[in-house]
């Protein structure tokens, strides 16, 4: 579990982010179970209602528009939802275009610098990397 601030924030910024991930993960026409892995992960971690989880599982088969899902997130939301898209994303190994671009806009609505998208994937390698490590400690397949 990633430490962080999202539980912390009102309901409804916590609803906007959970729709945000269920528009990227949909983005590329087709959900692996590593994506989808960390998309039931990172929606647990919002601490949505019932009612909410449903809706918001209902966008995989309906997805929102990008425009609508960025309307709705405030600051810090946005960031979190940028970060985990970038996780969720690149969870099957690699990032396609449409994902590539889904980030980058993301991120200049965000009013963020060039390089954050590419920072952000480094951090999730080395997250993988640190997680295969730890595998490889216990030698564990």
């Amino acid at each position: 579990m990633l430490p962080d601030t999202l539980h912390e924030l009102p309901r409804e910024e916590r609803f906007a982010y959970a729709k945000l991930l269920a528009y990227m993960i949909q983005i590329d026409d087709e959900v692996t179970i590593d994506e989808m892995t960390v998309f039931e992960q990172r929606l647990g971690t919002a601490l949505l209602s019932p009612g909410q989880r449903k809706q918001v599982r209902t966008y995989l088969k309906n997805p929102p528009t990008l425009e609508e899902c960025l309307d709705e997130l405030g600051e810090t939301s946005g960031r979190l939802a940028l970060r985990d898209a970038a996780l969720m994303t690149a969870a099957d190994g690699s990032i396609d275009e449409k994902e590539q671009i889904a980030l980058e806009a993301i991120a200049n609505h965000l009013n963020l610098g060039e390089g954050i998208i590419d920072s952000l994937l480094d951090w999730v390698m080395a997250g993988f990397d640190w997680m295969q490590d730890g595998l490889d400690l216990l030698n564990v397949e």
